[in-house]
């Protein structure tokens, strides 16, 4: 029988489990697993990141467009809290992820030795912490177990990050151990009774709304979700950065159902008798902070559709909770027989028109037109480039009028943090370039982009191209924005002040281009779409320019008319 050890058993674990590229940042305590990624270079490719957060970020975005655990390795300690921001934001993301971390020996443990951390005490588990399950693996012959196990807890119920802690001197044992099989989600399909009482909720509603998101959607569970819609005549709003999961130009759709929505679509939720919510766990975000749905009991019936028992009533008290995955879910809610009439159907084409009308943009100050800027995007950008963000004011332009064609074309085309985590953005694009192949455009802002910049080396080294529009205001926006509501004209901790960012992507070997007017911008997006490497644009932004439909002056006026 063939024996060799822990550390390459580890890696032939994750082949066997499908995995084509782990991300991550090397250490000394797991030496034997990087020795297993050279010995089975072939097979899988171990992605050298410049930092763990952005390590963990990449392992997040390859979770999110396979719908299978992404794989990060770290090291002990400093590594591993500096990983912890990408398992938050797949915890709250739901978003399936496995992060190894190499630990200190077992003879060591419990004595604060070298960058020693509990990490149970803490990654959790629990429903407010980071991970579904933290293990460590003790016996290297169950290092097959132990590594099944996590890619079934991260894909079931509602998925998310499990943290395995591999122990140096284990990885280093010799074993006879062999890999199981490849392990694939669960589904739980919907009770027939619950479709039925699903049923006679929409025949005795008025103006239904249906609002669609999460993770664990496919190609085929789009398809079927569109053609329940179509069958029904329904609205579909998708949940806050969740937006491919209908298509954005089908007549049917109602828009983003995130943060500043447009007024008439908040109008809308709340005036309709029954909520269908499909996958979303319906956190802060999507809720407006629990006013557009409140919180415990909405004002309007509720059925809440998951794949988690765990998050069915845990914030949300339903009318009907239904436990399925998505793909059962969809599929059983399009057979689902509708009458040749439905007393909403005009409804539904007053909110796409609302839709339509809240593209088109306000007027706003500055030699930069950003809502110009996006349509050019929208235009030039090929349908299967995915789209990526991290957090700040500066993604609501992708938000407000990028159109997602949706996952019934067959690609997962959004990748955008929940967990209003920054520095999201660049890492996961340059993940998608690297997986994918595919186009990557990211929008950034600059303290956003200054987070996990260095990534663009990564992209660089293993061949990553993406394409960064990067809005350069000279601040943290979004924190100032919310001083000036609060505290108007007291400005403090938000100026930021900045490299030369067109000069920092040339160093890491990306091309650069810094524009001024709104004319300079297609030219730009043109060149940097034929380029053979990715390429970053800089727009300078005029400050004023804070959101898609206000400035920063009269945010400020506002305030202090309050104070009087």
């Amino acid at each position: 029988m063939k024996k060799q050890i822990a550390g390459h058993l580890l890696v032939e674990c994750l082949i066997e489990q499908g995995v084509t590229h782990a991300f991550g940042v090397p250490g000394e305590s797991y030496l034997a697993v990087l020795d297993g990624f050279h010995a089975y270079r072939d097979q899988i490719q171990f992605v050298i990141n410049r930092q763990e957060g952005g390590a963990a970020y990449m392992a997040d975005a390859q979770g999110r467009l396979s719908g299978r655990p992404g794989v990060c390795f770290v090291t002990r300690g400093p590594g591993a809290t500096n990983a912890s921001v990408g398992i938050h934001t797949a915890f709250q993301d739901s978003t399936p992820m496995v992060l190894f971390v190499g630990d200190v020996g077992s003879d060591f443990r419990d004595r604060e030795a070298f960058q020693e951390v509990d990490y149970f005490n803490f990654f959790g588990p629990s429903t407010r912490g980071m991970a579904k399950r933290v293990e460590r693996i003790d016996d290297p012959e169950r290092v097959p177990e132990y590594v099944a196990r996590a890619f079934a807890t991260a894909m079931n119920g509602r998925p998310g990050p499990v943290v395995v802690v591999l122990p140096e001197d284990m990885l280093v044992r010799e074993v006879s151990a062999r890999p199981l099989p490849r392990i694939e989600a669960v589904q739980a399909w919907c009770d027939p009774g619950g479709l039925r009482q699903l049923r006679e909720m929409l025949l005795a509603a008025k103006k239904p709304f249906v609002i669609a998101g999460g993770n664990g959607w496919t190609q085929q569970s789009a398809q079927a979700l569109q053609r329940f819609a179509e069958n029904w005549k329904l609205p579909v709003g998708n949940a806050f950065r969740f937006q491919d999961t209908f298509d954005n130009h089908h007549p049917q759709y109602a828009g983003d159902v995130g943060i500043g929505p447009s007024p008439k679509l908040a109008q809308h939720i709340q005036d309709s008798d029954l909520l269908l919510v499909i996958g979303p766990r319906l956190g802060e975000m999507t809720t407006g902070g629990y006013t557009l749905i409140q919180a415990p009991r909405p004002k309007q019936k509720l059925v809440h559709i998951h794949g988690g028992a765990e998050e069915l009533n845990r914030v949300y008290r339903a009318d009907l909770a239904i436990l399925s995955t998505m793909n059962a879910a969809a599929r059983s809610l399009e057979v689902l027989s509708a009458p040749a009439e439905l007393p909403w159907a005009e409804r539904t084409t007053q909110i796409h028109a609302d839709y339509l009308a809240n593209l088109q943009p306000q007027t706003l100050p500055g030699p930069i037109d950003m809502a110009a800027i996006m349509a050019v995007v929208n235009r030039l950008l090929p349908a299967d480039a995915v789209v990526t963000n991290g957090a700040g004011n500066f993604a609501s332009w992708a938000h407000r009028f990028h159109r997602y064609h949706g996952l019934a074309r067959g690609l997962k085309t959004q990748l955008a943090p929940t967990s209003g985590a920054m520095g999201y953005g660049v890492p996961a694009g340059i993940a998608a370039s690297i997986v994918t192949g595919r186009p990557a455009f990211t929008i950034a802002g600059d303290g956003d982009f200054l987070m996990n910049g260095q990534e663009l080396a990564t992209a660089s080294q293993h061949g990553g191209k993406s394409i960064i529009v990067l809005l350069n205001n000279g601040m943290y926006g979004t924190i100032r924005m919310h001083q000036e509501r609060e505290y108007p004209s007291h400005e403090s901790g938000s100026r930021l002040q900045n490299p030369d960012f067109v000069g920092l992507a040339k160093a890491y070997g990306y091309e650069g281009v810094r524009i001024t007017q709104t004319a300079e911008f297609e030219p730009a997006f043109a060149q940097a779409l034929r380029a053979d490497r990715g390429t970053l644009i800089e727009v300078v932004l005029d400050p004023e320019v804070i959101t898609t439909r206000t400035t920063m002056s009269a945010i400020r006026q506002a305030a202090l008319a309050k104070q009087k």
